[in-house]
């Protein structure tokens, strides 16, 4: 198909997502995992003389085993997802701290976007479907809302403006790769995903447009609850003011656990609801157990609820499990998003409203 434009292919994100359910691809690092890396896989010729192991930054894949990348998003487009998300969970200043490659994580953003738009050009070519890159910011390996020091409540390990340097820097290079739009993913913490929502508002009012913004938290365990405390609704309301195109739940839970609150978020939401759950919960060894088509069957049954405009995978999922959930999904309607009536929404650790 004809290449397009930046513009052109945003236009379509938003054209696409009003006509059926969109699909997200699964997990990176199980594809990852899959190819069995070695030290020195990970290190390449360019890092050989790195100083300290760097075996598990998965981020590097985009520098050094491109190829391999490309193999993975092209691999999920092929098994019907349209949206493929960036290598790029870990490659921020903060999280590349770990492995002494803070310098890196511009690079890295910027060389993962473009890899999983060469795989999207690929996959167009052979069926001419439309395919979307977004841009992944994950949470960081930092909390600034609560204390690593258990004798130090007041204690950060990180500061707000770090953060926002950080994904300010990551958002940028995104950008500059060709990502459709920015997904802000894997959220436990209200308050540093507050601090790429800022940064990627510095960015666009710096670049002069837009992409789309998607908001995905993680809902730690059956509290209900992010790991900074907050509700689903309450969670909504704290990030609701830079209208997104979706807010969404993703990893910690499998579908069945999830349904819940996806369900409160979408009677609240005046936007798209996404969802993409782990392949259940893991095993005694770390491992997801559910199949592709008892995956499908849980998520499908969130599409011919209503429940949803886009759906994926997290931990433990293939593309055998997008396959079947975009076969479960293909000709459902995507849910209808609900006009909410004017009121004051506030939020704590609980939401509060006052119409």
């Amino acid at each position: 198909m004809t290449e397009l434009s930046r513009e052109e292919r945003v236009a379509k994100f938003y054209e696409e997502s009003a006509k059926r359910i969109l699909v997200l691809d699964g997990a990176m690092g199980t594809m990852i995992q899959g190819y069995k890396l070695e030290e020195a896989d990970y290190r390449g010729d360019r890092f050989k003389d790195h100083g300290i192991d760097v075996k598990g930054n998965n981020e590097l894949i985009s520098l050094v085993q491109k190829d391999i990348l490309r193999d993975i998003h092209l691999e999920y487009y092929r098994a019907g997802c349209d949206i493929a998300e960036t290598n790029t969970f870990g490659a921020t200043v903060v999280a590349q701290g770990d492995y002494s490659m803070e310098s890196l994580a511009y690079e890295m953003n910027v060389e993962s976007a473009k890899i999983a738009r060469q795989a999207a050009a690929l996959a167009e070519a052979e069926d001419g479907k439309i395919r979307f890159v977004a841009g992944v910011l994950g949470p960081t390996n930092r909390t600034a809302s609560i204390s690593p020091d258990v004798n130090d409540p007041a204690f950060r390990n990180v500061t707000y403006d770090a953060l926002v340097e950080a994904y300010t820097s990551a958002v940028k290079g995104l950008i500059e790769g060709g990502a459709d739009a920015i997904l802000v993913e894997t959220i436990f913490d209200t308050l540093n995903a507050k601090a790429a929502l800022h940064a990627i508002q510095d960015v666009y009012e710096e670049l002069g447009f837009k992409l789309p913004i998607m908001i995905s938290g993680t809902i730690t365990d059956l509290s209900g609850r992010l790991l900074s405390g907050q509700t689903a609704e309450a969670f909504w309301y704290s990030v609701r003011h830079v209208k997104p195109f979706s807010i969404g739940l993703n990893c910690a839970l499998g579908a069945e656990q999830m349904r819940q609150y996806i369900a409160d978020l979408g009677r609240v939401a005046d936007v798209l609801v996404s969802a993409h759950p782990n392949a259940g919960l893991p095993n005694e060894f770390g491992e997801y157990d559910e199949t592709p088509e008892m995956m499908a069957g849980l998520v499908g049954e969130f599409a011919q609820a209503g429940l949803v405009n886009v759906l994926g995978g997290c931990c433990g999922t293939t593309p055998d499990h997008i396959k079947a959930i975009a076969e479960a999904v293909e000709g459902v309607a995507p849910r209808v998003v609900p006009e909410t009536e004017t009121a004051m929404r506030l939020s704590g650790l609980e939401p509060f409203v006052h119409a």
